[in-house]
């Protein structure tokens, strides 16, 4: 694995005790990462926002500097992206956030709050997508089948400290549901909760394949993964319901 760090702003001279890091995994995100990160810079001022490149070929790199305090990169893997973010990172919490998200106004006070207990290990944030039925379905069933099944994937803006993930020995570099299996390591920690602060999601995705469609095939992955279905299994059939027809419909 290849890692690089550089420090790209004035803003990367913030005191090593910056409570809360970022750390965002990217790979060819050029249309996006620049408006992410000045909405991020908006909604979390005093935070440490990390960009962990893996690889893109797009002039995303070049699109982030002077937009966050550090950039990193390694192979393309969201898991090793996101492990090496939290390894440059300095914050004694860690939040990974997607580059297509929109955070909640106020996300760093309902992150302290919900942290402030010494109990809790880590949490995460509700997500809405837009307007649509399918969408309100999606969410909504999403958040309370999550909670049955013990299931939270990165959408949702998970939150950790520091000291748990040490302890956890961070993201599985596994080919799927990493975020599932990291999440689920969590909660054998200590006490993960989550705010009903919402997230809002893109949906480019739901667009691209179709919302149904995703909904459904999302559902059966996770139906499969409980059901202990190999991982490498679950990343082919994700590949085929999920990326190649995305790619299709394009």
């Amino acid at each position: 694995m290849r890692s690089g760090d550089r420090h790209l702003t004035g803003d990367s001279e913030k005191n090593v005790r910056t409570q809360l890091s970022i750390i965002v995994p990217v790979f060819n995100e050029a249309p996006l990462i620049r408006p992410f990160l000045q909405h991020l810079r908006d909604r979390t001022p005093e935070a440490e926002i990390i960009v962990a490149d893996g690889g893109s070929s797009d002039g995303t790199v070049d699109l982030a500097t002077g937009f966050c305090d550090r950039l990193v990169k390694s192979d393309r893997s969201r898991a090793t992206q996101m492990n090496t973010g939290a390894s440059a990172a300095r914050g004694d919490i860690l939040w990974f956030v997607h580059v297509d998200a929109e955070v909640p106004l106020g996300s760093l006070d309902e992150i302290a709050g919900i942290m402030n207990d010494s109990k809790v290990v880590g949490g995460y944030f509700r997500i809405r997508l837009p307007r649509g039925f399918v969408y309100r379905l999606t969410d909504t069933f999403a958040h309370y089948a999550g909670i049955l099944l013990r299931m939270r994937c990165g959408d949702h803006g998970l939150f950790c400290r520091r000291t748990a993930f040490l302890d956890i020995g961070g993201f599985p570099e596994v080919p799927l549901m990493e975020d599932v299996q990291f999440f689920r390591e969590l909660c054998r920690s200590g006490r993960v909760t989550y705010s009903d602060k919402r997230i809002l999601v893109n949906p480019r995705r739901y667009e691209s394949v179709g919302r149904i469609s995703l909904t459904l095939a999302y559902g059966f992955i996770a139906t499969l993964y409980n059901f202990g279905v190999p991982l490498s299994m679950l990343a082919s059939i994700y590949k085929r319901m999920c990326c190649d027809r995305c790619c299709r419909h394009r």
